[in-house]
């Protein structure tokens, strides 16, 4: 009887034990929301880098859209909305602090090559679930290479970095 009664105490143990910190996963209906939202984010920020481009950078002396979308970029995180960083795609990153960081990022780039246009994963920091993911930055316009000499000879719409997405999911 003894036996039978530790027994039923481990299968307690082992069933009401809480879930190990990122075992458990956000429902899918979040991850999609979340998703959208990226979606969002993404065409958000790359219309108004080839408008800002299109419409103000006319000398290699002007800011580059680059450079002003790294600052957005920084604001935005800074505030705690999300975290999106430019990622070079082309192994000779202008800014070393674009080259990929980690695996996800390295992945990602190999796969935006290749010619996906959305990776994502889901990951756990600090107790909270987070949608990572990266889409492809094209060339898109020639005077791109004003700004980034080693573009030349890139084919239009060949990626050439990705933008690099981590954003809470609610």
């Amino acid at each position: 009887m003894a036996a039978l009664a530790v027994c039923g105490l481990v299968v307690a143990a082992i069933v009401m034990r809480p879930p190990a910190l990122g075992a458990d996963r956000p429902d899918n209906a979040a991850i999609e929301r979340t998703r959208k939202q990226i979606r969002m984010l993404d065409d958000l920020y790359k219309t108004a880098i080839v408008l800002v481009t299109t419409h103000y950078v006319e000398e290699d002396s002007d800011l580059a859209a680059g450079e002003a979308f790294q600052a957005l970029f920084a604001a935005m995180k800074e505030k705690g909305w999300h975290e999106v960083r430019l990622l070079d795609a082309t192994g000779d990153p202008i800014e070393e602090g674009n080259a990929p960081r980690d695996a996800f990022e390295r992945r990602a780039i190999k796969s935006l090559k290749n010619g996906e246009t959305f990776v994502e994963r889901v990951i756990t920091r600090d107790g909270r679930h987070y949608l990572r993911a990266a889409t492809p930055i094209p060339v898109v316009l020639e005077k791109c290479i004003m700004c980034h000499a080693n573009y030349e000879g890139v084919r239009k719409g060949q990626p050439i970095g990705a933008l690099g997405y981590t954003v809470p999911i609610e």
